[in-house]
């Protein structure tokens, strides 16, 4: 039996006849097939946000009983050689010997995506007057992380060249660091801390979350 194709030519209606037509079907379908467009680039990760505010759960000049964690106190021990500031006057760390510092028994908020190993609250004539915390990260990223967080809370300001990041957003100071402690020693210390603290600046209004 003949089989009569579109362009007039003859194919016997056998298998080997079908399976050719098939095959040359395919081949002018394929001709005419839209090229495939390369896919568009992917998009670029949004930055990421650190925002002080996170840390701030009360107002600064809050009392004790009005800060939305449960609390307890720790003692801070300070070296007597280093911890004070010039002429004697007040401590390194700024908290003051007349301050009462506390710890949150629950998680604390994130800062720089983590929660905190150290979160303190203190307070001076029970008012809140200060907020410490602090994390660790891989060595190899904790100077990126400085940098970045240092630019966005600077806001286009110089940042600093060591590893100490100070400055004001808006009635809040803050003092962030990046541990550089046995920078100088054969094996680097698989993570570093970075620890930050927030303090109302003077004669600033209440500074709410």
């Amino acid at each position: 039996m003949i089989h009569w194709t579109p362009s007039g030519a003859r194919v016997p209606r056998t298998r080997a006849g079908i399976a050719a037509l098939l095959a040359a079907s395919l081949t002018i379908a394929a001709c005419h097939a839209p090229a495939q467009r390369p896919a568009p680039p992917a998009a670029p990760p949004p930055p990421v946000v650190y925002d002080l505010h996170d840390l701030l759960i009360a107002p600064f000049g809050s009392v004790l009983k009005d800060v939305p964690l449960k609390l307890h106190e720790v003692l801070l021990f300070r070296d007597e050689a280093h911890g004070e500031g010039p002429h004697g006057a007040a401590p390194a760390d700024g908290i003051g010997a007349d301050a009462e510092c506390y710890a949150a028994d629950a998680p604390a908020p994130k800062f720089l995506g983590r929660t905190p190993e150290e979160y303190l609250l203190c307070f001076k004539q029970d008012r809140l007057s200060r907020i410490q915390a602090s994390v660790r990260l891989p060595a190899e990223q904790a100077p990126d992380v400085f940098a970045a967080a240092c630019a966005q809370w600077l806001k286009g300001a110089a940042a600093p060249a060591g590893a100490v990041c100070e400055g004001r957003d808006g009635p809040i100071h803050f003092t962030f660091r990046l541990d550089q402690e046995n920078e100088q020693a054969q094996t680097p210390p698989p993570d570093q801390e970075l620890s930050i603290s927030l303090d109302s600046t003077p004669d600033a209004p209440a500074v709410h979350p």
